[in-house]
């Protein structure tokens, strides 16, 4: 129990972890006050054996007994503030540092780790601790201070009470201590389940238009249906497990406050304990047992948050590529590989891969599906390092560049497009969110976006939806380029930027990439025709290795993937109905 606490104090940022320790110490404050029930009791129960109740007395007592519940009131309501202030600001601060370490991983590790692992452990397990761990910190601690301090009085009254309490005390503690080792195994199962529930809802969502166009319904549905049945059995077998525990805790202090009210008065008769040490002897009994019931039973929950902490530090723990490189801006942005080779999970996608591109030149990249394209864009702009060989840009390897100052000079328009649900406004200044109304509409009507944008209801500002649903493929792409645009960096990326654009959409397109492209080094991975002939040089790709290299005239002059390629759609445009 303590060390699973020392750990979730740990977690805390110094600033958070300053906020529970001074909680803990009003706790204790609180405890004290709420001691002083004790000799309240003892004061009345002194006069009225001694048949001397008067004025003074009733008023003594009524005061100390105000005190007690003003005091006590008060520290309680300052340390809960405190804890939850601290929770709910360790959350935030550990959600942004997720992010800011998830946003340098190697891209590698979001296909080893599951979306919805990631996702359990930002949304699911933050909001645990978040909920879970400000209220079970609170009540434990609160009830263990309070039991502390009422034990320590009860040795003061009676040391043989207070032997019996310490006694059934480690009794409780034993019980404790096997619940949270019963409580461990189970909270890790459920917090699996919960990621794998989560991993299920995204992809059924996800994938709904492939689940309804190949009529998948029924076994999609299963698959989610079975993994909200494992995370309701493993949610159930938990409680179910730890139930039994937490009856013994709650028969145990039960029985022990009737064993100290038993004692205390059979002491009493026999003469060797007077009246008004056993009353409060009797009285205390009840006092520890509401305490220390309450904290027993929550302390079952600290190994969720000890679940739910490690969860956390794993994703913090998993090395990030190097980006403590120097902010340097390179005097142009030539971009060479030199003998590069990349693997993932021991198979070799780009082998011993050569190449220049000099500034202010397009490359396109082609070949078959599965070649390496999209991976050698990815090393070129380091979301991955290689494994050999080195990537420059400017001359200057790119890993001695911080990752903040490399992506200063690439931007990127991807295939599959992602838009955030806020303002097309802010979607576009996404890179710079403190730029202009001015500067966004000019980047707008370059990407030729700011016609359809006016149409909507509230320009500008209207919100769009997660992921931009509202918004058709094209509009969507163009929006993009707009906030490329904004960025106005040297290197551009276009990954299938067109493949999936609409004949209706596809003129504004190429001149929305006309604008975004003026003066820049391109690299685009295209399947199109049109898109790749007026390409300064030509790559194809092909099982990791470059297969032709050249422009389009020399390439058809050769027998090989290219000229294929070329003829492939030259035959396909052919084709009428």
């Amino acid at each position: 129990m303590f060390k699973i606490l020392k750990n979730f104090f740990d977690f805390c940022d110094a600033q958070d972890r300053k906020r529970f320790y001074s909680s803990i110490f009003l706790s204790l404050l609180q405890a004290v006050f709420e001691a002083l029930k004790i000799p309240a009791i003892a004061c009345m129960v002194t006069a009225l054996l001694a048949q001397n109740v008067t004025a003074k007395t009733c008023l003594t007592c009524l005061g100390i007994m105000v005190v007690s519940i003003i005091g006590s009131g008060t520290f309680k309501a300052k340390a809960t503030m405190l804890q939850t202030e601290g929770g709910y600001s360790t959350c935030a601060n550990k959600r942004m540092q997720l992010a800011e370490h998830l946003r340098y991983l190697p891209m590698g590790y979001y296909n080893e780790n599951s979306l919805g692992r990631i996702m359990s452990v930002t949304t699911n397990t933050m909001q645990n601790l978040e909920n879970v761990a400000t209220r079970v910190v609170m009540i434990v601690c609160s009830g263990l201070l309070t039991t502390a301090v009422i034990t320590v009085m009860i040795l003061c009254f009676d040391w043989r009470i207070g032997l019996i309490l310490c006694g059934g005390l480690v009794v409780f503690f034993a019980v404790n201590s096997g619940m949270m080792q019963a409580s461990a195994s189970m909270a890790k199962q459920k917090q699996e389940k919960d990621a794998a529930l989560v991993a299920k809802v995204i992809e059924y969502i996800q994938g709904i238009f492939e689940v309804r166009t190949f009529r998948l319904t029924g076994k999609r549905s299963r698959d989610l249906n079975t993994a909200i049945d494992e995370n309701e059995h493993a949610n159930s077998a938990m409680e179910l497990r730890l139930i039994p525990f937490m009856t013994l805790q709650s028969f145990w202090l039960k029985a022990l406050g009737t064993v100290i009210v038993l004692v205390s008065v059979l002491l009493h008769i026999a003469g060797s304990m007077d009246l008004m040490t056993a009353v409060i002897m009797i009285v205390s009994s009840y006092l520890i047992y509401a305490q220390l019931d309450n904290a027993g039973k929550y302390s079952a929950l600290l190994r969720t948050v000890d679940v739910s902490v490690r969860q956390a530090q794993e994703i913090l723990a998993t090395p990030q590529m190097d980006i403590t490189g120097k902010d340097l801006q390179p005097a142009h942005v030539d971009i060479a590989a030199e003998d590069i080779s990349f693997a993932y999970e021991k198979r070799r996608i780009i082998d011993g891969i050569s190449l220049r591109i000099p500034e202010h030149t397009t490359t396109a990249i082609v070949g078959p599906s599965g070649g390496g394209k999209t991976t050698l864009t990815s090393l070129l702009s380091r979301f991955w390092d290689v494994d050999a060989g080195k990537v420059t840009l400017g001359g200057t390897d790119v890993r001695e560049y911080s990752m903040d100052a490399l992506m200063r000079n690439y931007s990127f328009v991807f295939q599959r497009v992602y838009l955030f649900a806020d303002t097309i406004a802010n979607n576009i200044r996404f890179g710079q969110p403190d730029a202009p109304m001015e500067q966004v509409i000019e980047a707008a009507k370059k990407a030729c976006c700011h016609d359809f944008i006016m149409q909507l209801p509230d320009g500008y500002e209207t919100v769009i939806g997660e992921g931009g649903a509202s918004l058709s493929g094209g509009e969507k792409q163009r929006i993009s380029i707009a906030r490329a645009i904004m960025k106005d960096a040297p290197v551009i990326v276009l990954d299938e930027a067109t493949a999936n654009v609409d004949p209706e959409n596809e003129a504004e397109l190429m001149q929305a990439i006309e604008a975004l492209t003026k003066e820049k080094t391109i690299i685009m991975i295209a399947h199109r025709l049109k898109t790749v002939r007026d390409a300064d040089q030509i790559l194809v790709i092909a099982n990791g290795r470059i297969a032709q290299q050249g422009n389009h005239e020399t390439l058809m002059q050769e027998d090989g993937i290219y000229r294929r390629f070329v003829e492939s759609r030259q035959e396909a445009a052919s084709w009428r109905l």
